[in-house]
C-alpha cells in the first residue's frame, strides 16, 4: 500500500453501508464518503497541480473529511485552517503555505476575502456536486509515489512565524499500520474524535477509522466545556475509543464528572500532549475498571507519535509515567550536549527519533528543517536524517524511557537547573490539588505556579518544604479556576506568562 486513500476504497469495499463518518447534522457511510471525496477530487485535479497544498477553511464536520480526502485524490495535500483562529495568524500561514486554493463553506466565506482572492475560494457544495472523472483519478494515482505530501500542520515558529511540518504518505501508512493491531482497534469499534484537525492527534482518529472500518464520531467542539453534556454525548453514541489530549481528560475529572455518568462502552483511553496528572488517571480507571489506558508520546514531526506505554495497573509508578518503548519501525534513542548516545541510566539527554516515521520538513524552511531534520551524528557513513525533538528523557534503572521536560523548560534560578514538570508533580500531589501548571519569568527572576485546587499559597508552601530544595519551591502561587488552552488542547503557557507579569 501506498497512497493513504487505499484505506478508504478498501473499507468502502467492506462495509459500503456502514456508518463512517458522524457529526452534529449528518452521517454517511463509507461509501457514501469515497464518492463525494472522488467528486471533489475531479473538480480539483482540472486546476490543481501535483504537490501543491490546499487550505480547507470550515468547521470540524463530515464535508470537512471529504474535502480533505478530494485534495489528495486531486493529486495535492490538506491544510486545515482552523476558524477559531484570529485573521492575522491565519494570514502568516497563507504566506507560508501560498496556497493555490482555499475550500469553505457559505458560511465562512465571508471570512476569507482578506486572505484569498475571491476566485481562489471555493466552495465545498459545488465540488461535490461535481461529476467524478475516473479515468483523471486513475492517471493521478499512476504518478503517486508514497513519499508524496498529504497533509501539514502548523506549530509554533521561535522567529515569530508559523512553520508548517509537512507529513507524507508513507510515514501515515507505517504509524497506522502498526497503531490500530496493538491497541486493538477494529471494525466494531465507536472513536470519538476530540482533537481539532489541525493537530495531529486527529490523524490517529481519522486514518485509524479509515483502515479499520470503525465509525468515527465529531464531538461537538462547545461540549468541551460542558463535560455533563459531553459524557451525555460519548454514552449516546457508545463510544469505545478516546485518543484525547491529556486536558480534555482533565476537563471531566477536574468538576467530578465521572460521578454524574460513566461512558462504560469505553474500553481504550490513550492520551498525549502532556504529562498526564496522576490523580486524574486514577479517577478514570476507577471508573473504566475494564478498559485499556495508554501514554503515547511524540511531536508532530514524527507523525503523531514514537512511544507508547500501557498503563499497569498493578505499578504505582511513584517516578511518573514512563514514555514507554517505541513504536514498531521507528529508532527512538538520546544524545547528550556533545552528541554522544546516552545509554546509562539517570543521564538525561534529548529524545531522537529515525525511521519511516520523519516528516519531510517545513514547508518553503529548509534552514530550519535541516537543523531540526539533521543527519544522525552516530552514521558517518552515509545520509541518514534523524529529528532532534527537543525534549529530554533519561532512562530509569528498569531502562525505561522517562520524560524530563523540554529543553525550553530547563529553567536556572537562584544558580541551579530547575525542570518545571519536577516541580509540577509535586504540587499536584498534594492534597486538594487538582493540578498545577508553572512558569518562568527569566527577567523577574520569578517561579510562578498557577494550580487548580482548595489549598491556600501559604498551604502549599507549607507543605513542599519538607519534599522540594527551597531554590525549587515557587516565588508566587496563584489558584486559578481554569486553566487557558491553546487551540491543540494543551495549557497556554504564554497566556498564564502574561498574567503573571500584569499582576507582577
Amino acid at each position: 500500500m501506498t497512497h493513504i486513500l487505499e484505506y478508504l476504497e478498501q473499507s468502502a469495499r467492506q462495509f459500503p453501508d456502514k456508518p463512517a463518518l458522524v457529526d452534529e447534522t449528518q452521517t454517511v457511510t463509507f461509501s457514501q464518503a469515497l464518492d463525494a471525496s472522488r467528486r471533489i477530487g475531479s473538480s480539483l485535479s482540472l486546476s490543481l497541480a501535483k504537490g501543491q497544498p490546499v487550505a480547507v477553511y470550515m468547521e470540524k464536520s463530515v464535508a470537512n473529511l471529504c474535502a480533505f480526502w478530494g485534495i489528495v485524490y486531486a493529486g495535492g495535500f490538506y491544510v486545515s485552517f482552523n476558524t477559531q483562529l484570529p485573521t492575522s495568524r491565519l494570514k502568516q500561514m497563507q504566506s507560508v503555505l501560498q496556497a493555490p486554493f482555499v475550500i469553505t463553506d457559505e458560511a465562512h466565506r465571508a471570512g476569507l476575502e482578506e486572505i484569498f482572492p475571491s476566485h481562489r475560494i471555493l466552495l465545498y457544495d459545488d465540488l461535490v456536486r461535481s461529476s467524478i472523472h475516473h479515468a483523471q483519478l486513475s492517471q493521478i494515482r499512476s504518478h503517486h509515489v508514497d513519499t508524496d505530501p498529504l497533509y501539514a500542520n502548523f506549530t509554533s515558529g521561535s522567529t515569530g512565524v508559523p512553520k508548517a511540518v509537512v507529513v507524507g504518505h508513507r510515514s501515515t501508512l507505517d504509524f497506522i499500520h502498526h497503531f490500530c493491531p496493538l491497541f486493538s482497534i477494529t471494525h466494531e469499534d465507536v472513536i470519538a474524535n476530540q482533537a481539532p484537525f489541525d493537530f495531529d492527534v486527529s490523524v490517529k482518529d481519522i486514518y485509524s477509522a479509515l483502515a479499520t472500518g470503525a465509525t468515527l464520531v465529531l464531538v461537538p467542539r462547545p461540549l468541551f466545556s460542558q463535560p455533563q453534556q459531553l459524557l451525555d454525548f460519548l454514552c449516546e453514541h457508545r463510544a469505545t475509543t478516546l485518543i484525547w489530549a491529556v486536558s480534555a481528560l482533565c476537563l471531566i475529572t477536574t468538576v467530578h464528572g465521572l460521578d454524574y455518568r460513566v461512558p462504560e462502552t469505553v474500553n481504550k483511553v490513550l492520551f498525549s500532549g502532556e504529562v498526564m496528572p496522576a490523580k486524574h488517571l486514577k479517577t478514570w480507571m476507577e471508573h473504566l475498571p475494564q478498559a485499556q489506558f495508554v501514554n503515547l508520546y511524540g511531536p508532530t514531526e514524527i507523525t503523531c507519535n514514537c512511544t507508547y506505554h500501557i498503563i499497569d495497573r498493578t505499578r504505582s509508578y511513584p517516578d511518573g509515567i514512563p514514555m514507554g518503548q517505541a513504536f514498531p519501525n521507528e529508532d527512538v534513542f538520546l544524545l547528550d550536549g556533545e552528541d554522544h548516545l546516552v545509554t546509562a541510566p539517570n543521564v538525561v539527554g534529548e529524545v531522537c527519533v529515525r525511521g519511516s516515521a520523519l516528516a519531510l520538513g517545513y514547508y518553503r524552511n529548509p534552514e530550519q528543517t535541516a537543523k531540526a531534520f539533521p543527519n544522525t551524528p552516530l552514521n558517518p557513513c552515509y545520509p541518514e536524517r534523524i529529528y532532534r525533538t527537543g525534549d529530554l528523557a533519561r532512562y530509569s534503572s528498569l531502562g525505561e524511557l522517562h520524560f524530563c521536560g523540554r529543553k525550553d523548560f530547563q529553567i536556572k534560578h537562584m544558580g541551579h537547573r530547575i525542570e518545571l514538570e519536577e516541580i509540577e508533580r509535586a504540587v499536584s500531589n498534594l492534597p486538594g490539588v487538582h493540578r498545577c501548571c508553572c512558569v518562568f519569568h527569566s527577567e523577574k527572576h520569578r517561579l510562578y505556579a498557577f494550580y487548580q485546587g482548595e489549598p491556600t499559597p501559604k498551604e502549599l508552601r507549607l507543605q513542599l518544604l519538607p519534599t522540594l530544595p527551597p531554590y525549587m519551591i515557587p516565588n508566587v502561587f496563584r489558584q486559578v479556576e481554569q486553566f487557558p488552552l491553546n487551540k491543540n488542547g494543551k495549557i497556554d503557557r504564554t497566556l498564564l506568562m502574561k498574567g503573571a507579569v500584569s499582576r507582577g
